[in-house]
């Protein structure tokens, strides 16, 4: 008897990875509002397979949410704190220019969907509020020296470094990667040199 509960627990998990990760191939490839029907056919399962394992497209958005996050924190690297603050600000720029294309497709797919979608938001308040931290980590000094002008300048890195900055650089003035990381480099330099005397 365990081993037959063990065997359908496996199949269902196997079956709900396929659903996230044909969700996120359609995504990927750019059907920015792939239909459940898609998204079964795509993951070999039937419709019915797909609403026994995500009663509804809200606990799918959280799957999904959660295997792009997981995703992140497997290629994420830590920039060391110590290093100068032009180094800090390249290595930094670099990686998260990594990770913005990463989930590019899924914030672009997102966008459409955030207004009629609990959890989509709840997904963006994450991955906006992590991003505030890593900031605020890696150039705590120069945020410090800010004073009164830190709130404005952590505005707008945010700004910067999120999939709102991204998306404007490579889908609105369609730079290529390295054109859009020189500009977040660029910005993100602009703004941090200014904190001491902001």
């Amino acid at each position: 008897m365990r081993q037959r509960v063990d065997g359908r627990t496996l199949r269902a998990e196997r079956t709900r990875s396929a659903i996230v990760d044909a969700h996120l191939a359609l995504l990927e490839e750019g059907e920015l509002k792939p239909t459940a029907e898609r998204i079964a056919e795509r993951a070999g399962v039937s419709l019915r397979a797909l609403w026994t394992n995500f009663k509804d497209m809200e606990r799918l958005f959280a799957a999904a949410g959660e295997r792009l996050m997981e995703r992140q924190v497997a290629e994420f690297r830590p920039v060391p704190p110590e290093l100068p603050l032009p180094e800090r600000i390249t290595s930094y720029c670099e990686q998260r220019a990594r990770l913005l294309e990463l989930i590019a497709p899924a914030a672009r797919a997102a966008r459409i969907r955030e207004p009629f979608s609990a959890q989509l938001r709840r997904n963006r308040a994450w991955y906006i509020a992590t991003a505030r931290e890593e900031l605020e980590t890696l150039f705590a000094p120069e945020l410090a020296a800010a004073g009164e002008g830190r709130g404005r300048i952590m505005d707008a890195l945010t700004v910067a470094v999120t999939s709102s900055g991204w998306s404007m650089w490579r889908d609105e003035l369609h730079l290529d990667v390295p054109g859009a990381t020189a500009v977040l480099r660029h910005v993100v330099s602009a703004l941090l040199p200014a904190a001491p005397t902001a």
